[in-house]
């Protein structure tokens, strides 16, 4: 009798959150104002807006806009219904179901179903560079319109994760499906019919991109905004100064620390730091491993003796970064202390150097190497490369800074292998499988950007990697990282420089500021003006 007591006063009580939520959720949205246009600032470029086959923060912000994923997450890890409205994961953790909900469509009205749910995860596993996101997938099921059913050959312990909103865009198979090469398709930019909130109405290549309100929305009474307008600058400055003038809301992935003092003492304005968990974002030197001298680990090695890490955070980036590392975020419950560091050290790199066979010639020169770096991010990137040139010219290697026009061009260097070493910031996105993983396998050694672009080959560390990612125990899987991260920072195919301090920085009568693990690559549906 007691028990039975307990029990109804337990569902009474979840009945009265439950209400209680409803009715919170209810006041907030109608006391969210409904209209009005949102300017967001952005430096990077974009060759399209689909985030099936393309992966970087320059694509996420609109493709998550444009092309609703299977799930979203919350601030706390958790996922949250999207399209789907349920999913379970069997215990062996290699099916997971995903129901969809009724109704939805895409922006030309034909319903969104099982089938296109289906496609576009195996349009993604065979696109996208990150291979390892969805590697053991073997098929998606479709039982009914309704129910889409993911099999996969071992357990995957971040197929979840991989349901987020610009890791998995929902494409309609009636448009994608046509034969047509995905990385290429003319629907990728013009004329594109996605599920998401808003509907690319314009696309200005390395200009501008205008999306406009969805009004047939999966979630009743959203969007807030009836407009997003993503101008584009590479000068960052000019961005701030839009921001400052009122002519931009909005500035996602902001660094550069001197005007994000500046913006701080703007009352006009706030800032905010959260919102970058998921993305793991890290600084780093990349080597090209498969060119001379770049192949011997010493002179690696040597190069990493040159860079004072402590002075870039504290000088070059204002106190706003930390020193990282490793080849995982230290925010990350799989990183370890236990990594092979390299302090500054001019002497021994030099000596390094000489015993490598690269001695110094009459006029004090060793060798000639190139840096390149992500264009448009210069506290991070470019003053970076120009500081590690200054250093490098101390112990005789010649560097020269190679700027690029544009993310494209950039991109093209890395992704064909033209460069000796650039500097580069790449995210853990939340789970090793998905952005960890694709750095170091030898068997994503492929000419596109963000893959293993070091040429790195180590089979141990095949090995190590494979077997971490089939584990569902994330105590055994740490085990496995941490063998792996031990040997990637000696044998150093990249040297981690710091933690990229993101900020998203948005006028005052912005409302719901996106501080989701995913930040700024989530949907806006929930965005509106005071």
């Amino acid at each position: 009798m007691i028990t039975s007591k307990i029990a109804r006063r337990k569902i009474h009580a979840t009945v009265l959150i439950t209400v209680l939520s409803f009715c919170s959720s209810f006041a907030s949205a109608q006391e969210q104002k409904r209209g009005g246009t949102l300017v967001i600032g952005s430096t990077q470029a974009l060759r399209h807006a689909n985030g099936a086959v393309q992966s970087g923060i320059a694509t996420a912000v609109p493709s998550t806009q444009i092309f609703a994923s299977p799930l979203r997450f919350d601030d706390k890890w958790n996922a949250r219904p999207y399209l789907a409205e349920k999913w379970s994961l069997t215990a062996d953790g290699k099916s997971l179901t995903l129901n969809l909900r009724k109704g939805a469509v895409f922006h030309d009205g034909k319903p969104i179903t099982s089938e296109d749910v289906a496609f576009s995860i195996m349009a993604i596993k065979a696109n996208h560079p990150f291979t390892t996101m969805l590697g053991p997938v073997e098929k998606v099921e479709t039982p009914d319109p309704l129910t889409a059913i993911i099999r996969m050959s071992a357990p995957h312990p971040a197929i979840i994760l991989a349901m987020s909103p610009a890791l998995c865009p929902i494409l309609p198979k009636h448009i994608y499906g046509d034969g047509i090469d995905l990385k290429v398709h003319p629907r990728n930019s013009t004329d594109v019919v996605g599920s998401g909130p808003f509907r690319l109405t314009e696309f200005k290549a390395g200009q501008r991109l205008v999306l406009e309100r969805f009004d047939k929305f999966f979630l009743e009474g959203k969007p807030y905004l009836d407009k997003i307008i993503i101008n584009i600058n590479p000068d960052s400055s000019n961005l701030m100064l839009g921001l400052e003038r009122g002519e931009i809301q909005m500035i996602p992935y902001a660094v550069n620390s001197t005007e994000l003092k500046r913006l701080a003492k703007n009352p006009t304005l706030t800032l905010t730091n959260k919102g970058f968990e998921g993305i793991g974002a890290l600084n780093w030197l990349a080597f090209n491993t498969a060119k001379k001298p770049m192949s011997d680990v010493n002179v690696r090695k040597a190069i990493a003796m040159t860079i004072d890490k402590n002075f870039i955070s504290k000088a070059l980036h204002g106190g706003f970064s930390q020193p990282a590392d490793g080849p995982i975020v230290a925010s990350s419950p799989f990183a370890v202390p236990d990594v092979i560091r390299y302090p500054l050290d001019l002497k021994k790199s030099a000596e390094m150097l000489d015993a490598a066979g690269y001695k110094a010639g009459a006029n004090g020169e060793r060798f000639k190497l190139t840096i390149d770096y992500l264009p448009g991010q210069d506290e991070q990137q470019k003053n970076v490369a120009e500081y590690i040139r200054a250093q490098l010219k101390k112990v005789g290697v010649i560097v020269e800074v190679r700027a690029s026009a544009d993310f494209p061009t950039w991109a093209k260097r890395l992704s064909t292998h033209d460069f000796d070493m650039s500097m580069d910031v790449v995210f853990n996105w939340g789970d090793p499988i998905i952005g960890v993983h694709r750095t170091y396998l030898s068997t994503n050694i492929r000419p596109i950007i963000w893959t293993n672009t070091q040429s790195y080959n180590n089979p141990k560390v095949d090995e190590l990697l494979n077997t971490a990612g089939g584990l569902l125990d994330p105590t055994k899987r740490k085990a496995y990282y941490a063998t792996f991260q031990k040997i990637v920072t000696d044998e150093l195919p990249i040297h981690f420089i710091n933690a990229t301090p993101y900020h998203t920085v948005a006028n005052k009568k912005v409302v719901n500021v996106p501080t989701t693990i995913w930040g700024p690559a989530s949907p806006y549906d929930e965005i509106s003006f005071k």
